[in-house]
């Protein structure tokens, strides 16, 4: 399904439709109709974020036609005609179109129709030059060789992998050491790179790697959640280069064999012993990088950029928070785990799948794009617990002034044993709360039976398991089996056959 929020927040940044269908692989065509389609409803970007992905597609769309009837060009003929003197793809496009409404098909416009040319050249291993703007695109990848440091302890040597990001049109670079190539390293590489130029591209470029890329065929670009969200941030596009197409990222593919050389391999004998040491002489080797004057052109990289940073977008007032996406269900006790920790979720979601954005501070839930909670994130012991009364069962909040710690108080006050039942019981559970209704039984039975009977009978039901149930427990009292081993036995009846000496025996009277 087409993503429309993704059109209207391009179009909030001030990308122009060529770009946001190449950025999304979209026909110029699908983005103009979903952007006239979203004026004559007076959508935009910040009232899209309200609605959920089929709210806004239904609202764009009622009637479900959301795929226009579009004929491809025969490109191989275009291809044959652009070889004839005075044959412009312009004049083809208009070709194309008297062809599109004589069959009744809807034309593509002049850009997606070079579009899918270049994509026609592309397959059969032709090149252009691109024209290049200032402040345009920042393309990003890792190093293909590796740095090392050295650990202290057992002399082990551990690679580390280094970040390049290039601005396409001055050549001026980033680099920057990790010792891992996961999520959060590319994540935070972006946000450092970012800080490092100054500014924002309109258009980043990087691979087609997992931790940036999910899915990338000729229809469809999924990118990973957390990487987009971070292009919302900054208010960027992310065009991933066409699998094994390295030309569509020539400059840092480029400026990483120059970096790899300049920096990797000039620092090659030296030993680190912490990631600091190696980005403190990376950070060196990079500033005479951009500051070493151009072979063929005038000036630098970096007095090439002294033009561009202006043209780059600002920053936010404060870095991007890297986070993390997880998809997880919603259990029966309304909530959901993560790392050992419970956090809770508006009980009609029960064994819904739900997707979690997680933070260094906050945990938020969000079903089909709406985020329905957030909570702070908790650390420490495992097994803890975040319950919002909103989000209980009615049934449940009933017991919400209640907790824990005074259900432990009043059984103490009954017994050891009773308090031994009680804790039972909460630690039982995942959700400590869904133990409070049968702590509350469970205590009542003294004004039934008595406090002492109680206590009694939690003994007896400890003696055959540490963690009796509250039945077991009602069961002994009615049955009276605490009564058993703390009640006095009766007197015995005299035997018929038995000899007592009466009281006169011992009044030293007459026998």
């Amino acid at each position: 399904m087409t993503n429309y929020r993704e059109i209207l927040r391009l179009k909030s940044l001030g990308i122009n439709h060529s770009q946001i269908a190449e950025s999304m692989m979209l026909s110029r065509q699908t983005v103009v109709t979903a952007l006239q389609r979203a004026a004559a409803q007076g959508l935009d970007w910040q009232s899209a974020e309200a609605l959920s992905d089929r709210e806004l597609t239904a609202k764009l769309f009622p009637n479900g036609s959301d795929t226009p009837n579009y004929l491809m060009p025969d490109y191989d003929h275009v291809h044959r005609e652009m070889a004839k003197p005075g044959v412009t793809q312009q004049l083809l496009w208009f070709e194309y179109c008297d062809q599109c409404r004589g069959s009744g098909k809807i034309p593509y416009q002049l850009t997606q129709f070079k579009k899918h040319y270049r994509e026609y050249l592309a397959a059969g291993k032709a090149t252009m030059h691109l024209n290049r703007n200032p402040g345009e695109t920042m393309e990003v990848d890792w190093a293909g060789q590796t740095a090392y440091l050295v650990d202290s302890d057992t002399g082990e040597a551990l690679p580390v992998y280094l970040f390049v990001a290039a601005l396409t049109y001055s050549g001026y670079a980033y680099a920057e050491a990790f010792l891992s190539r996961n999520q959060d390293a590319w994540l935070a590489a972006h946000v450092n790179a970012y800080s490092y130029f100054g500014g924002v591209t309109r258009i980043v470029v990087p691979d087609n790697l997992k931790t940036g890329v999910i899915k990338h065929t000729r229809d469809e670009i999924v990118l990973n959640k957390s990487y987009h969200e971070l292009a919302e941030y900054y208010g960027t596009a992310i065009l991933p280069a066409r699998v094994n197409t390295p030309k569509d990222k020539a400059t840092v593919e480029g400026t990483v064999g120059k970096l790899s050389t300049f920096i990797l391999a000039a620092i090659r004998n030296q030993k680190f012993f912490t990631l600091g040491e190696l980005n403190e002489a990376v950070k060196e080797r990079l500033y005479a990088f951009n500051h070493k004057p151009f072979q063929k052109k005038d000036g630098s990289r970096a007095t090439w950029f002294a033009d561009e940073r202006v043209s780059l977008l600002p920053l936010p007032l404060n870095p991007f928070e890297l986070s993390e996406w997880r998809a997880a269900t919603v259990a029966f006790n309304y909530h959901i785990g993560v790392d050992e920790q419970y956090y809770s979720v508006p009980y009609e979601y029960i064994k819904r799948q739900v997707d979690v954005r997680l933070t260094r501070t906050a945990v938020e839930v969000f079903f089909e794009g709406t985020r329905i909670c957030s909570h702070i994130r908790l650390y420490g012991r495992r097994g803890q617990y975040s319950t919002q009364e909103a989000h209980m069962p009615p049934k449940h909040q009933q017991y919400l002034q209640w907790d824990g710690d005074r259900f432990r108080s009043w059984a103490a006050k009954i017994g050891a044993n009773t308090a031994a039942v009680v804790d039972a019981i909460l630690n039982g559970l995942k959700v400590e709360q869904q133990g409070y209704r049968t702590c509350m039984a469970l205590l009542k039975l003294s004004d039934k039976y008595t406090p002492q009977r109680l206590e009694f009978a939690c003994a007896k039901a400890l003696s055959y398991t540490p963690r009796p149930s509250y039945k077991a427990i009602q069961t002994i009292l009615q049955s009276g089996q605490d009564r058993l081993d703390h009640e006095p036995p009766a007197p015995a009846e005299p035997s018929a056959f038995s000899f007592t000496r009466g009281a006169d025996y011992y009044k030293g009277g007459k026998k």
